[in-house]
């Protein structure tokens, strides 16, 4: 047999000219401008003080157009500085950490499974292998109404439910940041599927007697994404509310949306939705900048709506029996696929090196021009970000993004170990998996997070955070107690 060929793509030899290039097309104008100021630089040194003054002399500077230019330049600067968007800071937040009594091991969600669907064996054994592949671990929580069987969805649990999660959050924000309920401006409370009058919003303004003029907004209907439209919501609004603050509570409640038909699309929520909640605080006042954990650098929204397939992809519907429960559809992945090529079109141009940029264009002009069938270039995005939080949708979710982007183990670790420790916590999802990086240590000033989530409709979010100094990793918070565990291996399949 002839000799293989080198494995060229790991050649050392290549991989310091990749670098090489990036260096060279990212520090382009500071590799052109320094040898002109040197030049310049020598030529100054080699001229003597007196022809230096007479070539000042020479250029006849008229007092009047001195002033006059100096005014404009002054001017300009002034409508620029006044023009520039604020700076809108994450002060901080807090993650609600379950109960151990909520906790829901793989026998005890079973056994619940096989007696409220005792007439349905197949339905208990597809969830059985939804859990088995579904990436969540053993200490994952459901709200206590879910815990009866059957399960007991009233009103009064739901809000029962939605006070534990959304209260403990917040009193652990208020008292991580120093802040009076009464100081906090805007709310934004966001839950897709829990709407009860009066709102969410109402009801953690008549819990800590927030005042009279606040701007609140409730969020419902919007999905997993949510966490990160009621992000842009704050931001959008703390441009022009100057010197003020935003609280941002994220959640989802899991009591009045337990389905207990039999249809398997409605069946899979139940295997992966867990308790979360999340409180951020978000800031344009400058006494906050330094205190401040990160920066807000980019919002991107991408909503896929008009396409009538990707709007009902994971649809809130009756079965034929009349029990209401939220289908998710076989085309999930590929819509989410599509939506995710969208945004990164669209967060491409704003985060990525002109390297990565140049090599996209010149692999798109040589497919339009010489081989539509040439490979796309994928963009490394592993040059513009140190950390990847993307949403602990699911299993699938995860590895498709993985391989999507080419991204490593360690890369999608705050996701796996978040999907495994809390679940699938909906639009708090984020918040957890930025809790385990600040946990692991890893988060150090000027680190770029991306943030990515996926919500019914069909929306693909993404936000960009620039960490704006040294954080230690916290004594509290959700993984405080279990975080020296983490990370764990999690087989393809767990038997149950």
């Amino acid at each position: 047999m002839p000799p293989t060929l080198p494995d060229f793509s790991s050649s050392v030899k290549l991989k310091y000219v990749k670098l090489g290039y990036q260096y060279l097309v990212n520090h382009f104008l500071t590799l052109v401008l320094i040898p002109i100021m040197v030049t310049v630089l020598l030529e100054l040194l080699r001229l003597g003080p007196d022809e230096i003054v007479n070539s000042i002399k020479s250029l006849h500077i008229d007092l009047v157009h001195a002033i006059s230019s100096l005014f404009f330049v002054l001017f300009i600067s002034t409508v620029y500085f006044m023009s520039k968007p604020r700076s809108v800071f994450l002060v901080d937040y807090a993650c609600f950490k379950p109960p151990v009594t909520c906790r829901v091991p793989f026998a005890t969600f079973m056994e619940h499974s096989r007696l409220i669907l005792a007439s349905e064996p197949k339905s208990v054994e597809f969830q059985m292998r939804i859990l088995e592949r579904s990436g969540l671990g053993e200490e994952t929580c459901l709200p206590p109404a879910i815990h009866y069987i059957p399960p007991t969805p009233t009103m009064e649990a739901a809000r029962g439910e939605a006070e534990l999660v959304i209260f403990s959050a917040m009193d652990s924000l208020l008292k991580k940041t120093g802040l009076k309920p009464k100081d906090v401006d805007i709310l934004i409370v966001n839950c897709s599927l829990f709407s009860p009058t009066p709102s969410l919003s109402a009801m953690v303004i008549n819990r800590y007697k927030m005042r009279s003029n606040i701007k609140s907004f409730n969020l419902s209907g919007m999905g997993c994404s949510a966490g990160l439209i009621s992000i842009d919501l704050a931001r959008d609004l703390l441009q022009v509310h100057p010197n003020s603050n935003a609280v941002v509570v994220s959640t989802e409640i899991i009591t009045p949306n337990y389905y207990s038909g039999n249809q398997r699309a409605m069946l899979l929520p139940n295997c992966l939705f867990r308790m979360g909640s999340a409180a951020i605080l978000l800031s344009n006042k400058r006494s906050d900048r330094y205190r401040a954990k990160y920066k807000l650098v980019h919002v991107v929204r991408t909503h896929r709506g008009a396409d009538d397939r990707s709007y009902r992809c994971v649809f809130e519907e009756e079965d034929p029996q009349g029990k209401v429960g939220i289908s998710l559809s076989k085309d999930l992945m590929v819509i989410a696929g599509e939506a995710l090529k969208s945004n990164i079109t669209t967060i491409g141009p704003l985060v990525l090196p002109a390297s990565e940029q140049l090599l996209f264009l010149l692999t798109l002009i040589g497919r339009k021009i010489f081989n539509p069938k040439w490979k796309p270039y994928i963009p490394d995005f592993k040059q513009a970000f140190e950390h990847f939080c993307i949403h602990a949708g699911g299993r699938a979710v995860i590895d498709e993004l993985q391989k999507n982007l080419q991204l490593s183990a360690e890369h999608v670790e705050a996701s796996r170990m978040s999907l495994h420790r809390f679940g699938n916590t909906s639009s708090s999802s984020l918040w957890y998996e930025l809790s385990y990086l600040e946990a692991k240590g890893r988060m150090k000033k000027g680190d770029r997070v991306w943030q990515i989530a996926f919500g019914s409709g069909f929306k693909c979010n993404s936000a960009v955070w620039k960490c704006n100094r040294r954080i230690k990793p916290p004594t509290d918070g959700p993984w405080s107690d279990c975080i020296d565990r983490y990370p764990v291996h999690i087989p393809e399949v767990v038997k149950i």
